[in-house]
């Protein structure tokens, strides 16, 4: 009966997360896409962190809304060589063969919708003689540093990347047939978990949210930058929790596909965030017309897409960590 006992014991302490040590760190599906996503996140995180230090130091004046526009462009394409490193290096950690594919998916996954909606919103402004139209110029310089500056900067930094010659490191031996997932309830799939992981950060800044739109959209000032400075760390951290306690929830399910669960879990708030444009449009603005809603949408999408990148690299990097420390505290065989 003893014996017996210390069986069962045995059993339950090799079930969920334990008893799947041999697949948790199988490479997942889509991994170029993957590393891009990770290679772009990280590229926008550091922009955000550079603009960051920026308003702290005072470089923007509460009027001039040039120096933000400038400070971006001139910011996003010196730190395009980190988005090369970053996803290159991780793809190669991940065996993946065909860096230069990977190079190329990591220059248009950002770059790519933004240059389609700005095309098509700067066509709508000359359409209806707006002022928000970019002169031609502005438009060739911009060009012109996405030529000579952004994509020499990331062919490097991808160089970089492939050289670094760095291994994945898994603390545990994978298995060569992946486990069978269990069957699992409603709210244990992928969206349900999305909704879970972005409705925490979005409520930490969901009062600051609105301060924002009011200063990019509407009439009034936005000068507290320390504040939001105060505000993005809170969101970095809830970020970053939240994944790793669903992935912990999800690995004691025995379901071993955490990888783009975590990414997409962490990028969630910026869809929330996409929800909130839409109340902030009928309830809060007095936005009407085509050029104005499609200036709106456009470019709030184009932010919210960059939104999702960033966060879900911060998540999938907290679930990454975590995952690792876990499974080295256990003997893997």
């Amino acid at each position: 009966r003893y014996t017996h006992d210390e069986e069962s014991a045995e059993d339950q302490e090799e079930s969920g997360w334990k008893y799947i040590h041999g697949d948790v760190f199988r490479f997942p599906k889509n991994k170029s896409l993957l590393a891009a996503c990770l290679g772009s996140g990280t590229q926008l995180f550091t922009l955000t962190v550079f603009i960051f230090i920026l308003a702290l130091v005072g470089v923007f004046y509460p009027y001039n809304r040039g120096a933000l526009f400038t400070a971006l462009v001139i910011i996003y394409a010196l730190t395009s060589g980190i988005a090369g490193y970053a996803a290159t290096s991780f793809y190669c950690q991940l065996e993946g063969t065909n860096w230069v594919r990977n190079l190329l998916l990591t220059g248009c996954l950002f770059c790519g919708p933004l240059f389609l909606t700005f095309c098509f919103l700067n066509t709508v402004a000359i359409v209806y003689s707006a002022t928000a139209a970019l002169p031609f110029g502005t438009i060739v310089v911009i060009v012109l540093i996405w030529t000579l500056v952004t994509s020499p900067l990331l062919v490097l930094g991808g160089i970089a990347g492939k050289n670094s010659k760095a291994e994945f490191q898994a603390p545990c031996r994978t298995a060569k047939y992946p486990r069978e997932i269990p069957p699992l309830p409603w709210y244990r799939q992928t969206i349900p978990q999305m909704i879970m992981a972005g409705f925490l950060p979005f409520s930490a800044i969901y009062i600051e949210l609105y301060y924002i739109f009011a200063s990019v959209w509407g009439h009034r000032i936005y000068t507290i930058y320390s504040i939001l400075f105060i505000v993005f760390i809170i969101l970095l951290i809830v970020t970053a929790f939240i994944t790793v306690a669903l992935t912990y929830f999800q690995l004691a399910a025995e379901d071993h596909e955490w990888w783009w669960r975590s990414f997409l879990c962490g990028g969630s708030t910026g869809l929330f965030v996409y929800g909130y444009c839409l109340y902030y449009y009928h309830a809060r603005s007095d936005m009407s017309g085509f050029m104005q809603t499609s200036f709106f949408f456009g470019y709030m999408a184009c932010i919210c897409y960059g939104f999702f990148l960033m966060l879900g690299m911060v998540g999938f990097r907290a679930a990454l960590l975590f995952v690792r420390h876990i499974y080295r505290s256990i003997k893997c065989e």
